[in-house]
């Protein structure tokens, strides 16, 4: 009898144990984003409003990594809930079985531009690779488009440029070069290898927002291409940095789940939440990335527009997404084989 009573009091305890770490795995989710300010302010408009008026507990976690996002989910050991990633990964991932489908019951999708959502990804916000410079190694003579970063007697010193294989560089290379905005869809990899190989020595290669930032404000890199954002928040802070939105590309970055997510209803929650009117105009009027939600327009502080992509449609160029998604692994291939010649 006694032996029983234990067994008893042992199951009990178990069940209990498992019924609070099910409460607790409900009540809490894992938001992972490429740090700096970014996430500060991804935290600031979404996450803590949304513990607020859910009590989900929002766990900050970073920076973004496709790599350990694959694994986790071949593994079956997803510690991740919602990743903010690159629009054109969300479409690869989605193809490759990554991702969970989204539940647009709760995500109003007709209320959000078509070019940044799809069945499994939601847009984070989109912005714009712009040509950013610094005043203080440049002085009066301010670049005005992406060819100026080919120009090293006009403009010296190191160039930062974005080190991944993914939408921006090459396009940026074969505009410079001639190419029209509207013909650089299949990208001539072959002419943009050999316009970048002009500068190759002059490079420094940033992974992320914060290393940008770094590089542009210390004046390591004279000039180079930045997120819209980072060249903004720069300026909030009062760094001696121009910029030029001639040849702007834009480019997004979409909200996923990986597929097996542990708090799944809880990230779905999420994603409608961040994409939804308010939270995509608290996130743009902290940061100056625009909103991918339609009714957020109207939402936005008036002073903010001079440095939206916005702004600046009429000398822009939407980076295709779509292209990438298809081609993107090939030329990685190319792209990692030129970076150590």
């Amino acid at each position: 009898m006694l032996f029983s009573n234990r067994a008893s009091a042992v199951l009990a305890a178990s069940l209990l144990t498992l019924t609070c770490q099910a409460a607790l795995a409900a009540d809490s989710l894992n938001f992972v984003s490429w740090g700096g300010t970014t996430q500060d302010a991804q935290k600031q408009a979404w996450a803590e409003p949304f513990s607020a008026s859910s009590k989900i507990r929002v766990v900050q976690d970073g920076p973004t990594d496709y790599g350990k996002l694959k694994a986790m989910v071949e593994s079956g050991n997803v510690q991740w809930d919602v990743v903010d990633v690159e629009a054109d990964f969300a479409l690869r991932a989605a193809s490759e079985g990554l991702l969970e489908p989204l539940d647009f019951n709760s995500i109003k999708r007709d209320r959000l531009d078509p070019r940044f959502v799809s069945d499994h990804g939601v847009g984070s916000f989109f912005f714009s690779f712009v040509l950013g410079y610094n005043e203080g190694k440049l002085g009066a003579n301010k670049p005005q488009d992406w060819s100026a970063l080919f120009d090293t007697k006009a403009f010296p010193g190191k160039r930062a440029l974005y080190k991944w294989p993914s939408p921006g560089v090459l396009e940026l290379a074969l505009l410079a070069d001639g190419v029209a905005a509207d013909k650089l869809y299949p990208l001539d990899l072959d002419r943009a290898f050999k316009k970048l190989d002009t500068i190759k020595q002059d490079i420094v290669w940033w992974g992320g927002g914060a290393q940008s930032q770094q590089l542009l404000a210390s004046g390591e890199a004279s000039l180079g291409q930045f997120w819209n954002g980072r060249v903004y928040a720069l300026q909030q802070d009062g760094a001696p940095v121009g910029v030029s939105w001639k040849q702007n590309l834009v480019m997004a970055d979409f909200l996923v789940i990986p597929k097996g997510a542990k708090n799944k209803d809880a990230a779905m929650k999420f994603l409608a939440n961040a994409s939804g009117a308010q939270g995509q105009a608290d996130f743009a009027n902290l940061t100056a990335y625009a909103p991918v939600n339609l009714d957020s327009i109207s939402l936005l502080k008036p002073e903010l527009a001079p440095n939206l992509p916005t702004a600046y449609a009429q000398d822009q160029v939407t980076l295709d997404f779509a292209y990438w998604a298809k081609n993107g692994q090939a030329i990685a291939t190319r792209w990692n084989e030129w970076l150590v010649k």
